[in-house]
């Protein structure tokens, strides 16, 4: 991720963290309790890895859960956040083509709620898809979005100045778990 200028500041370190995430499972384990097939589904990029990180947390709580794993490739930012599209996309992969959900409880995953665009779209392909009961999770809630979406856990709340940006670094795309506040320099 090419780094913007301006004043960059480091919120969480990894430790800090690794618990965020133990209490997120901890809180997602809470709402599951009972039910027997589930799918973690990551949003590209920074999504999937903390749904796998989650899934290991998630099959310790719920070892009699059959918990099955995918990833969806939504577009609507560069990795250095400036627009790309001006609607939001969805790329389908093929192997996901017949993907059936019913009968699932599914549980979407992403990096950080912004504007709500990604997780719309997202919640859209999965009902589409059979998902009846979606439950979504972020890492960060800037407590900002401009669509009627939220997440139903949520790790950090972080209220930050609309042109700051909260950039989360997660391996393997980043090689330190932390989060980052960017003050851009002004130009």
């Amino acid at each position: 991720m090419a780094a913007p200028e301006g004043k960059h500041t480091k919120l969480y370190g990894t430790a800090e963290l690794e618990r965020v995430l133990d209490a997120m499972a901890a809180a997602l384990a809470n709402r599951l309790h009972g039910v027997a097939q589930i799918s973690l589904v990551g949003v590209r990029r920074r999504g999937a890895p903390l749904s796998d990180w989650l899934l290991a947390r998630l099959r310790k709580l719920l070892p009699a859960a059959e918990i099955g794993r995918l990833d969806l490739s939504i577009k609507r930012y560069a990795d250095d956040l400036a627009l790309l599209y001006p609607q939001t996309e969805l790329t389908e992969q093929p192997e996901h083509a017949q993907i059936d959900l019913a009968g699932r409880v599914v549980v979407l995953v992403d990096d950080v709620l912004y504007q709500g665009f990604s997780l719309n779209k997202a919640v859209q392909y999965l009902v589409a898809k059979g998902g009846k009961t979606i439950l979504t999770v972020v890492l960060v809630d800037r407590v900002c979005a401009t669509l009627p979406i939220h997440a139903d856990v949520v790790g950090l709340k972080l209220q930050v100045a609309p042109g700051d940006i909260v950039e989360c670094h997660v391996p393997p795309f980043e090689p330190t778990f932390q989060i980052v506040l960017v003050q851009p320099a002004e130009g």
